[in-house]
């Protein structure tokens, strides 16, 4: 009876879900509380459900559950508290993905730090993409392999005990006690791990920080479809695409965008492809250099997820260590590069770097001639040899119309490798899914990279390509209204509040084509110690965010987003992309990202409510 109740309330909430849930990548940030992401979520879900509340005004007022759908979101989390309930678990104990293989490299990762033995059971014949000598060779996992007929046959094992099922049933899970982890693959949709007993919640988190950092939830389409099938709605279809068209169509736009004729990758998100980038380097480094140290040149305050997901890949390899490079503030890229490579090309190793231009959060860009030099300079090692040169690899989310990679880019000297968040100006924040493409003296590596996108089964999905063939026609137009927009807004800002420290480009770097919509602000402070004008400008921080999104909720969001269709987002670097960031090198201020449709004049008028008060 109870399974029955479940299973009729998750139908009427399917059925007056609000529209947001399943068409934006954020919802209700007007009502979001990062520290109780996902919790409050669920706990005024959970009274909607005790007091049989399915009511799509209800529905509507429920808080974000998460900033970002990369991490979760509404349909993510209501699927995964439904199969919670129908299986007498905890909804924490239930993780969706859209990938297919990282919620088992999620475990194999956890255990590699816990020294611990795993043993994967499957049945029937895996996907091809289940790559296991890879999972053991690059990615340095140790694992036992067992082909069996049925959850029932898992044996006993000193280790963790991982079964692969392929069946599509989730209202009643074989959760027998030789089960560890149950991981079910639901074909095109992805995957569900249920972590099976009290004695792997410590593995919860460690799941979803590589659902965070190196993959995504299953997307709110995908789990639309999971939820229908959950609920035994046999008449719903799912939306056919003519796949091969707008793929065609994305790698084109992206060619003509780039200047680039090499292999386009699109994956599920920004961080998919910086991981399958990662990997397929290592890969190849391994191949080509199997007795050198790998060395990650990472600038220790650059985006959270790029910075963590570095130290995590080196985390779980020997030969791999990460190396920082100052870039922002008092420090200059192109001298920190040439030093890091001096002391990289003494050792002999395998030097590749990543670097945001323009920087994130002081929208910095370097001398780009000197640091072609810097790139593109034969060095050598401590014996004399010609050291390996360096593969730069370039995150160029905020500037992604700068043509890096083209046949006459700066960098065209410099094996490069060029990625963009999709959920920025590609799609307009419709998805998250990203892309990459190399100039042509780092064609060779597009190979190798591919292998580990299909090998992590991190593919963006159809309906991501689509949304893609859809918005980047337009990006670069996009992206210079929203200029415009931008540097009317920095010089009202400068005008009302002289004392503000912007971060912003020059004009002259904007004739140049460095045209980012996004800029900080470091807002004036007071106090007579250190410490006193840092809490005071935080504060300063906050306020002028809280005016901003109560004053203008239908266009001014809290949220780490960029590259939007309409609005102005608004976030704090230091408690949002800095995360994961060490203390020391984390930025509190004010980032502020505009796009190319909002109303410029009342953002303008409540700006200057703010500094009358202050």
């Amino acid at each position: 009876m109870k399974e029955q109740n479940i299973r009729v309330y998750l139908e009427e909430v399917v059925e007056n879900m609000p529209i947001d849930w399943l068409k934006l990548t954020t919802h209700r940030l007007d009502i979001y509380n990062e520290s109780l992401a996902k919790t409050e979520f669920l706990e005024k879900f959970e009274d909607l459900y005790n007091t049989n509340n399915a009511e799509k005004s209800a529905l509507s007022e429920l808080p974000t559950a998460f900033d970002y759908i990369r991490l979760g979101h509404p349909l993510s989390t209501i699927l995964e508290w439904g199969i919670a309930k129908l299986n007498g678990l905890e909804a924490d104990y239930v993780i969706s993905f859209s990938s297919r293989m990282m919620p088992v490299m999620a475990v194999l990762r956890k255990n590699l730090f816990e020294q611990k033995n795993t043993l994967i059971c499957y049945t029937g014949e895996l996907p091809e993409f289940f790559d296991f000598e890879s999972l053991e060779k690059v990615y340095g996992y140790s694992f036992e392999l067992k082909k069996i007929g049925s959850a029932q046959e898992v044996p006993e094992f000193n280790g963790s005990r991982i079964f692969i099922s392929q069946e599509d049933d989730l209202t009643d899970v074989d959760l027998n006690s030789n089960i560890d982890f149950y991981i079910s693959l639901l074909a095109e949709l992805g995957s569900i791990v249920l972590v099976n007993g009290s004695g792997n919640e410590q593995y919860i988190p460690e799941i979803q920080h590589v659902r965070r950092r190196e993959s995504i939830a299953m997307t709110p389409a995908d789990c639309h479809i999971a939820l229908q099938q959950l609920i035994g709605n046999s008449t719903f279809s799912r939306e056919k695409f003519n796949d091969k068209e707008n793929k065609v169509k994305v790698v084109d736009t992206i060619h003509i965008i780039t200047a680039t004729s090499s292999k386009v990758l699109l994956g599920s998100c920004g961080l998919s492809v910086q991981y399958a980038i990662m990997m397929g380097l290592i890969d190849d480094a391994m191949e080509k250099h199997p007795e050198k140290p790998i060395k990650i040149i990472v600038p220790p305050n650059c985006y959270g997820g790029t910075n963590d997901q570095a130290r995590r890949v080196a985390a779980c390899l020997g030969n791999v260590e990460i190396l920082d490079l100052p870039v922002d503030g008092e420090n200059d890229m192109v001298q920190s590069t040439d030093q890091v490579l001096n002391s990289v090309a003494k050792e002999g190793a395998v030097p590749y770097i990543i670097a945001e231009i323009p920087t994130n959060p002081r929208v910095e860009v370097p001398d780009l001639e000197k640091l072609r030099k810097v790139l593109a300079k034969e060095r050598k090692t401590a014996t004399g040899e010609t050291a390996i040169d360096p593969v730069f690899i370039l995150d160029q989310t905020f500037c992604p119309n700068v043509q890096f990679c083209g046949e006459d880019g700066i960098l065209s000297e410099v094996r490069t490798i060029s990625y963009v968040s999709g959920s920025k100006f590609p799609s307009g924040g419709r998805c998250t899914a990203g892309y990459c493409v190399a100039n042509n003296k780092a064609e060779s590596l597009m190979d190798k990279i591919d292998r580990h996108l299909k090998i992590c089964d991190n593919g963006a999905t159809d309906l991501q390509v689509k949304i893609l063939a859809e918005q980047l026609p337009s990006m670069n137009q996009r992206i210079q209204d929203a200029y415009k927009n931008t540097r009317e807004f920095v010089n009202f800002i400068e005008k009302t509040l002289p004392e503000a420290k912007i971060n912003f480009v020059s004009e002259d770097l904007a004739k140049e084509g460095f045209t980012p919509s996004v800029f900080s602000l470091d807002l004036p402070t007071r106090g007579e110690s250190e410490q006193e004008r840092e809490v005071y400008k935080r504060a300063l921080n906050n306020k002028l965010i809280h005016m901003m999104i109560t004053n203008i909720p239908n266009e001014s969001k809290y949220c780490v987003s960029y590259g939007q269709l309409k609005g102005c987002y608004w976030t704090i670097p230091a408690t949002s992309t800095q995360g994961t960031t060490k203390e020391d090198d984390k930025d509190y201020i004010a980032r502020v990202s505009v796009s190319p449709n909002l109303d410029l004049e009342l953002h303008k008028k409540v700006f200057a409510d703010f500094v009358a008060q202050i």
